[in-house]
């Protein structure tokens, strides 16, 4: 309500004494409604990683400490026989040392019999130097037909690249799992094995491990496609300045990975094809909906909107929702020691509790919200008491997707869509992707390889000092390693005067 200004500066008492007390109803009502949104402000409590997917790093200086158990007294630890590093079964080599005197007075003791006294082992790594092979392959010409001939390079030792698959395997493993920078590799090469090599060529060996890698790639996305269980989570990851998403799919067998610049929900289609799993896991996501014939969803994601209801001032439905759960997840963990009918009456039980407590009256409005929540799921949450291979949440997929994360973190993502390629696990189809097979390992797969010879010398660039457009820097060793060769040869062009 908004008050008419008075006529004139000059008030009589009368006046002043009315202005005052319209003023004052003014100032008490303004004060009602700030309480009431300060109120509603109230009601609604920050979400952080314990209520909601924010990770804990954004919850701040005031999140609470985790809660301590209270202090015991302390007990007398029991004692308990030592620990120490068995020796090896099958040592490589033995060195039995005899006593020639006697070390307290010099008797000769050099014919005596002598019994082992002690006995420990020495562990120690050799001197690793590259092993150089020369290869020399012999021709002629051919007296019949005037052409000339040559002999077959030995398998595995092809022209086009010096290093082997050895070193190859080395480099990727070096970099993509324990994100080592291409200037640093070359230090490591050449300070441990004595081995000279560029960033170049350390980006052409990433290079030649494409077409491997694309079979290997298949061969993985085979055994995925086979498994009755799949389960899937999805990440932000950058690529040029661009945010894209990465999928992880896996099983029991193989584990794959897709970057995408979408999170709909065609690209899981893309890996699934025509095949739907038995059973798929996954969080709630939209975009990961029927996609099995049935679902899991993630329950340690439903325990955090949960938890936020509990938040929010909801006293009755989301305490019992949440102890229920809980009781369900622990029921599973013991699923290895049930019969499948104690299972069975176990999974009736999860079910009608759980639609007792959806059919309570809600006066909270957190209730009435996660009410709703529920009951769109209502048929997804206790699949794994039905299915004894179905875990209750999706962190095996969450744990599978975090070296990526970790990546990410260190290098800030990709800098270019080779610097996407040149990982040890990506094959460079129309969506770039990286695939494992977390069963064998990717050092295992890369050093199985084939060598071909790749016309990848067009992009050993000079050391003339260039700055880049995209970093800022200007040592192409620097660019080469942030922005890949082919981001480097462009700015390197882009300087050059026009004709």
């Amino acid at each position: 309500m908004l008050m008419e200004p008075p006529f004139g500066y000059r008030l009589t008492e009368a006046e002043k004494d009315a202005l005052l007390l319209e003023q004052a109803a003014v100032i008490e009502r303004m004060a009602v409604r700030i309480s009431e949104l300060e109120a509603a402000l109230k009601g609604k409590p920050k979400k952080t990683s314990s209520n909601s997917h924010t990770p804990p790093s954004q919850d701040g200086p005031e999140r609470p400490n985790r809660k301590r158990s209270p202090i015991r007294p302390k007990r007398p630890r029991p004692s308990r026989p030592g620990v120490s590093r068995p020796l090896s079964e099958k040592p490589d080599k033995t060195e039995r040392r005899m006593v020639g005197a006697c070390p307290h007075c010099g008797t000769d003791v050099s014919g005596a019999v002598q019994r082992c006294r002690h006995r420990y082992d020495h562990i120690d790594l050799p001197a690793i130097r590259p092993v150089v092979t020369r290869v020399e392959l012999l021709g002629g010409r051919c007296s019949d037909c005037g052409r000339r001939y040559r002999a077959e390079a030995p398998e595995g030792m092809a022209p086009g690249t010096p290093f082997g698959p050895g070193i190859r395997s080395l480099l990727l493993y070096l970099h993509h799992s324990h994100h080592v920078s291409f200037e640093r590799l070359s230090r490591m090469m050449a300070e441990l094995f004595g081995l000279s090599i560029s960033e170049g060529a350390i980006a052409n060996g990433f290079r030649r491990a494409g077409a491997a890698l694309t079979t290997a790639r298949a061969a993985i996305k085979d055994k995925l496609l086979a498994a009755r269980m799949i389960a899937s989570d999805e990440t932000t990851t950058r690529i040029d300045g661009v945010t894209h998403w990465q999928w992880v799919f896996l099983s029991d067998q193989a584990v794959l990975h897709e970057i995408a610049p979408r999170r709909a929900r065609s690209v899981a289609e893309e890996v699934l094809g025509d095949y739907r799993p038995e059973v798929w896991v996954s969080d709630r996501y939209a975009g990961q909906q029927e996609l099995g014939q049935r679902h899991q969803v993630c329950l340690a994601h439903v325990l955090r909107d949960v938890q936020y209801a509990i938040d929010c001032g909801d006293t009755v439905i989301a305490p019992k929702i949440r102890d229920h759960l809980r009781w369900a997840i622990r029921v599973g963990k013991r699923r290895s020691e049930l019969k499948d009918s104690t299972l069975t009456a176990y999974a009736g039980k999860a079910d009608r509790k759980l639609d007792a407590l959806v059919a309570v009256p809600a006066a909270h409005p957190a209730s009435r919200k996660l009410q709703r929540q529920i009951k769109a799921w209502r048929t997804k949450f206790f699949v794994f008491l039905a299915d004894r291979d179905v875990p209750p949440t999706n962190n095996i997929s969450e744990r599978e997707i975090r070296p990526s994360v970790v990546f990410r973190k260190v290098t800030n993502g990709f800098r270019s869509d080779w610097g996407l390629r040149s990982m040890p696990d990506t094959a460079p189809s129309p969506v770039p992707l990286a695939s494992t097979d977390s069963r064998t390992g990717t050092p295992s797969a890369i050093s199985s390889m084939e060598t071909s010879p790749s016309p990848d010398n067009a992009h050993r660039h000079p050391r003339e000092q260039l700055r880049c457009h995209g970093c800022g820097r200007c040592k192409p060793e620097l660019c080469l390693n942030v922005c890949g060769p082919d981001s480097l040869d462009r700015h390197r062009r882009a300087q050059q005067p026009p004709r």
